[in-house]
């Protein structure tokens, strides 16, 4: 593998990309609860049944009815996303490898973030639709205090369940946590149990999102049948070395946006494909805050 200065754009290396998509797979509570596709080209269709062939009670010798199964394809689109992280110029003079080594931390938390924030609220409104969306769409809304926490989630889900599905797994922002640490069944038993790698809650898993991602004043709590929560990422992490740009999105110590050209720097842009889509509103559900009431 040579020099950063003498492959100033291409693929980022391979062992370095599969370690910050990893870390993006664990950062981002979408894609930890979501159904995640590789996708080959930039759309791609999901058959889905909406309605199965019937079956028919018939009398000996009677005609069979005939009945044919309904599909929708919904079809996700890849958009690319990108992170701008500037470096010294020195940085030229050390391999790709080691350059990507050093920032796949920081690459992959600015990816993740960004993919909760647009999958979950449709920050930036990038994807057509996003969960927050589709809940309000279903109409599938309960204001945090109505009752006890407990029965609050336990309405929550049961307007997922009123639609014939079920709920298996949630997302919150981190400092639920400790209301829900200190829910009981009528047995003393904990609601919520915290595990090594994944923690449950009315025995789902539940995704505490804490990578800042959360938008606390439009959901407590997202319930879901993430089985129509979907995520397709196209392979291959790209990048591309910048010399002269002014990085408007980044200010410096003195406010300023970051010039790489007045300040000596370089920027390695990173760049990633990736879609969501969620294929029925009335698979997701929010404890709405209590402060909302009414708007």
């Amino acid at each position: 593998m040579g020099y950063l200065k003498d492959e100033l754009q291409g693929f980022v290396p391979t062992p370095q990309a599969k370690e910050i998509m990893t870390d993006v797979a664990r950062g981002s509570s979408i894609l930890r609860l979501s159904k995640v596709f590789n996708m080959e080209s930039e759309t791609k269709k999901f058959p889905i049944l909406a309605e199965g062939p019937g079956a028919y009670w018939v009398n000996e010798g009677e005609r069979i009815e005939t009945s044919k199964a309904t599909w929708i394809f919904p079809e996700i689109t890849a958009k690319k996303l990108a992170v701008i992280v500037p470096v010294t110029k020195e940085k030229l003079n050390d391999t790709t490898i080691s350059v990507f080594e050093e920032l796949k931390e920081s690459i992959g938390e600015a990816f993740y973030q960004a993919i909760d924030k647009e999958g979950f609220f449709g920050a930036q409104g990038v994807f057509t639709k996003n969960i927050i969306k589709s809940a309000t769409e279903a109409g599938n809304i309960i204001v945090d205090g109505t009752s006890a926490l407990d029965l609050d989630v336990a309405d929550v889900m049961a307007l997922i369940e009123a639609e014939g599905m079920d709920v298996n797994g949630f997302a919150a922002h981190y400092g639920i946590k400790n209301r829900i640490r200190k829910l009981r069944d009528t047995n003393g038993n904990a609601l919520f149990v915290q595990g090594v790698d994944q923690n449950n809650f009315y025995s789902n898993p539940i995704e505490f999102s804490r990578n800042g991602a959360w938008d606390k004043t439009k959901a407590e709590l997202v319930a879901a049948d993430w089985n129509k929560s979907l995520v397709g990422i196209r392979q291959g992490l790209e990048y591309e070395i910048l010399k002269e740009a002014t990085l408007q999105g980044t200010v410096d110590e003195d406010g300023k946006p970051i010039s790489l050209a007045e300040q000596d720097l370089i920027a390695i842009k990173a760049t990633m494909r990736i879609g969501y889509l969620p294929i029925k509103d009335e698979a997701f559900a929010i404890l709405k805050p209590k402060t909302q009431e009414g708007t």
